[in-house]
């Protein structure tokens, strides 16, 4: 029998180790395996395949540990396709006595097990349970991918938002909506290139990752036929359902190489669409004009808590007498830098986010503290009424009655010494709660004036059915009259009107003598303009009515 040979007692220590363990050396610039152990045997490491493929992805960095003088490295390993893969935690180590010697220790910890359960656990995060298309995080994975390609003039994220989805889970139940969803997200992947990639990225949102060939019209095609998509009605148990929706389109080429900016492009889009009514592609300078009314929402908020807005005040003239009658409190902002940021810039973005609450009661509290001033400066009634704009917003969101009493209460005015000036659109919202709110105001004293007339719906109607005891004539009517028959004609018509319907009015604009000697001639009761003053501050106002008034 021939000889057995000698058993490396090197492997009999290595096989105490219960994972893959192997002394590698250098000879030559090539790799050795000393010797090994049955584990490192069993995972198929002394094969062929096996060493050649272990070697091919690791080998250069053993060889660099090995010349090296460290004492210890560590390196990950993964073999195979990524179907089939196996990966592994690598480390090289030896004695500090053995540093010089190109010789090591090499084990590998098998961490396939663990990497296939993270691999599951983020494809599972990464999904949408309903629809199985990629949710929020996955298609911000794939984009951001898309984004580190370099080339942003080949993609776009289209936004997708479904119009009055809610609807279907209010009356049929989130089962049915679930159902819709899963139709829907099938009809839009229907109408998609291979190439394409829709995700679910909210309750009634999805995103599409497009590739671009003829850039920005391919986009625009591709957002018609998924439109297009859900054109055909969906039968839901015994209802058939039309489903529409918005769209906005952000180009790669617009984003700042960042997956996050295409993406909130896309939505800023698909919000503009929402209003428009047709799909929207994003451009740079409205999004700047937005993020400069987001700007101005939290200066705003940090101004009304810091008290920077003031009220300015513009004389109403009783044009019969040369009078003056009352003030138009007018809000007004001065940053701490000195910025005059004009009401036209700032009263929209308080609309839009809830701020002209808190900035209304300000201007009703500020102006009556401003009248009281006056009264007890003029030892008794200084003889001028305060007119305050009520916002349509603040009217619905606000308990205007409840505040309106307690500015009375607390400055101890009556109701009779203010005006409430209403827009048109204050009246439409909610009529009957805007015509409750009008006659509570009235119960405590204050006049309603309908502010900007002509410029909104001009529903006559509501001249009829709500309490309202003047018409302001919108500025745009006023300037330049003279030269003007058409607006001559317009003015006249609303002073008839106003008159046949027992109606004061008040004109705003008037900026010359000869332009207020028309409207009286008119028949106009009031005046308001650059022709009596421009709005100025507290003290001033006061000044003005002495001076006016003697």
């Amino acid at each position: 029998m021939p000889d057995t040979p000698p058993v490396d007692p090197r492997e009999l220590i290595l096989d105490l180790l219960p994972v893959p363990t192997a002394i590698v050396a250098a000879n030559n610039g090539r790799l050795v395996f000393e010797a090994v152990n049955n584990a490192f045997r069993a995972a198929g490491f002394t094969g062929i395949v096996g060493r050649g493929a272990l070697l091919h992805e690791i080998g250069d960095q053993v060889l660099a540990f090995l010349v090296s003088e460290d004492t210890r490295r560590r390196m990950q390993l993964r073999l195979g396709d990524a179907v089939d893969s196996r990966h592994y935690d690598v480390t090289l180590a030896r004695r500090t006595e053995s540093v010089g010697i190109a010789r090591c220790m090499m084990s590998l910890v098998d961490q396939t097990p663990e990497q296939r359960t993270e691999t599951s656990l983020r494809r599972e995060m990464s999904t949408d349970s309903l629809t199985g298309l990629p949710n929020r995080t996955g298609f911000g994975d794939l984009v951001e991918e898309r984004v580190a390609d370099g080339d942003r003039a080949r993609y776009a994220v289209l936004a997708i938002n479904l119009d009055r989805f809610s609807r279907v889970n209010a009356c049929m139940g989130s089962l049915s909506g679930d159902e819709l969803l899963i139709s829907v997200a099938r009809r839009l992947r229907g109408v998609l290139r291979s190439c394409d990639v829709l995700a679910r990225t909210g309750g009634d949102e999805f995103a599409v990752l497009l590739g671009l060939r003829e850039g920005a019209d391919d986009a625009l095609q591709a957002a018609s036929r998924l439109q297009q998509a859900l054109v055909q009605p969906f039968q839901l148990s015994d209802f058939s359902i039309r489903v529409e929706c918005s769209i906005g389109i952000a180009l790669g080429e617009d984003a700042d190489a960042d997956a996050e900016d295409v993406i909130r492009h896309a939505q800023f889009a698909v919000k503009r669409s929402k209003r428009t009514g047709q799909t929207e592609v994003y451009r740079p300078h409205l999004f700047d004009i937005v993020r400069s009314q987001f700007s101005i929402e939290t200066r705003l908020r940090h101004a009304l808590e810091d008290r920077q807005l003031h009220l300015a005040f513009q004389p109403i003239c009783d044009l019969s007498k040369g009078r003056i009658s009352s003030f138009e409190a007018l809000a007004r902002w001065t940053t701490t830098e000195g910025e005059n940021i004009s009401p036209v810039d700032f009263i929209p973005v308080a609309e839009e986010s809830g701020l002209i609450v808190p900035l209304g009661r300000w201007a009703m509290d500020e102006a009556a503290r401003t009248l009281a001033a006056w009264d007890r400066m003029a030892g008794g009634d200084c003889g001028a009424r305060m007119a305050v704009n009520l916002s349509a917003v603040q009217l619905q969101r606000d308990n205007v009655e409840a505040m309106f009493a307690e500015v009375l209460a607390q400055h101890r005015l009556p109701g009779a010494r203010f005006t409430i000036e209403l827009t048109e659109s204050a009246f439409i919202v909610d009529p009957d709660r805007t015509l409750c709110t009008m006659l509570a105001l009235k119960e405590m004293g204050a006049s309603i004036a309908m502010d900007d007339f002509g410029t909104g719906y001009s529903n006559l109607a509501y001249l009829q059915k709500l309490p309202i005891d003047k018409l302001k004539i919108d500025r745009s009517f006023i300037t330049g009259m003279l030269a003007d028959r058409d607006k001559v004609a317009i003015v006249r018509a609303i002073l008839s009107l106003a008159q046949a319907l027992g109606l004061r009015t008040t004109a705003e604009g008037i900026e010359t003598q000869e332009l207020e000697h028309t409207l009286v001639a008119l028949g106009c009761a009031f005046g308001q303009g650059y022709f009596y003053s421009r709005p100025v501050d507290a003290d001033a106002a006061y000044a003005l009515l002495l001076a006016r008034n003697a």
